[in-house]
């Protein structure tokens, strides 16, 4: 089966080391290219403007730093992403963001690949 991450840019928002090696382990398994892992609000900013990108995931909460602003520029910049959070997405997700997919750690790697493929599929479709 042909993996549809395949040849897709997809950047990694994550402050915790092991968490972001799973991930990019995940994704360049199913053929996409990572880019970073990023841990910082600034890093992740400077990411999205520097790089063509097709989908990004998205810890909620780096070093004490909430991310929304980075959810802010994927958004306005029509680029899917998901949350992957510690966080019960209910209780933290502003309003402007309920709509974003959430994956609730202990969420594998595995399930977040298979949400990034299913926006992306919807993108291409519209």
């Amino acid at each position: 089966m042909a993996h549809q991450l395949a040849g897709k840019h997809i950047l990694i928002v994550e402050d915790d080391p092991i968490i972001s090696e799973n991930l990019a382990f995940e994704f360049a398994a199913e053929g996409a290219e990572v880019i970073g892992p990023v841990a910082t609000v600034h890093s992740a900013l400077r990411a999205i403007k520097n790089t063509d990108l097709d989908a990004a995931t998205l810890d909620i909460k780096l070093m004490e730093k909430m991310t929304f602003q980075v959810a802010d520029v994927l958004a306005a910049r029509h680029i899917p992403f998901v949350f992957w959070t510690g966080y019960a997405c209910r209780d933290v997700v502003p309003a402007r963001h309920a709509k974003v997919s959430c994956l609730e750690k202990p969420a594998t790697p595995y399930d977040v690949c298979r949400a990034l493929e299913k926006l992306i599929a919807k993108r291409s479709m519209n």
